[in-house]
């Protein structure tokens, strides 16, 4: 999947919000050993050490076109890495922060994903995750549906992409399960206030569009992005508007 990293960051002062929500959950320990699951341009990683004494922490993402700009972040405490999600909790390393912002909604299987990745936590360690409420979110529910309309359900060859993110109930289960204290979880809605319809595209053109995109090509391709321009105008006829994008924040101690 192609990532495109200035895409990403057009709507930047938006997806730093729930970063700055998630890193207020850490507790301040030197000398922390930790890694930022799906890192992409790094910023948030070096920020997240610098918010720490002592820190010392590995960015890991699938995406060389992310990893590409968090080469100019890299310091002796700020490290990155190519591999994916999986690889990472599988190497057996361990460490006392798991961190991660808006990336574990691209792995599958959950229910077995979160048992694997705090046991990769050190005695003591901590865990901090945040992700989209993907089907919760109105703009989301609409890529859905209109890659199950034809013609693009064929071109796509019956592919659509179902987020895996559970409930809040679920997670709790899942930290307490694994032996989590101090566990938090939280719903926050984060306002993204569109001058436009085209900001509105943009803004998801940037994330969850773009595994869709990357599965057709030609005039199918055009139509699928003109008929979803068409359903985003449908869906918020008055502009400027608010959408209300819906977030899970992850914490707990082991």
């Amino acid at each position: 999947m192609a990532w495109n990293p200035g895409k990403y960051n057009e709507f930047k002062s938006v997806r730093f919000k729930p970063f700055f929500d998630l890193a207020a959950l850490i507790e301040d320990r030197p000398g922390m050993e930790a890694v930022d699951l799906g890192c992409g341009t790094g910023e948030q990683t070096a920020m997240l050490a610098g918010q720490f004494a002592d820190m010392h922490i590995l960015g890991i993402d699938s995406s060389a076109e992310m990893l590409a700009e968090a080469e100019s972040f890299r310091k002796t405490n700020v490290s990155f890495a190519l591999q994916t999600i999986e690889q990472t909790i599988t190497t057996g390393k361990q460490w006392d922060l798991v961190f991660s912002n808006a990336a574990l909604q691209w792995v599958d299987n959950h229910e077995q994903l979160f048992p694997a990745l705090l046991a990769r936590l050190k005695p003591g360690g901590q865990v901090a995750i945040q992700m989209p409420c993907q089907e919760d979110n109105l703009l989301n529910r609409l890529l859905y549906a209109l890659a199950g309309e034809e013609p693009f359900c064929t071109a796509l060859q019956g592919w659509n992409r179902r987020s895996p993110v559970l409930s809040m109930d679920d997670y709790a289960q899942l930290l307490f399960a694994q032996g989590g204290q101090e566990i938090t979880v939280l719903q926050k809605v984060y306002p993204l206030i569109a001058a436009s319809h085209d900001d509105l595209f943009q803004f998801i053109s940037g994330s969850a569009l773009i595994p869709y995109l990357d599965r057709l090509e030609g005039p199918v391709r055009d139509q699928f992005v003109h008929t979803f321009r068409q359903r985003i105008a449908a869906t918020f006829p008055v502009v400027p508007a608010l959408y209300a994008f819906k977030r899970i924040l992850l914490y707990a101690q082991y």
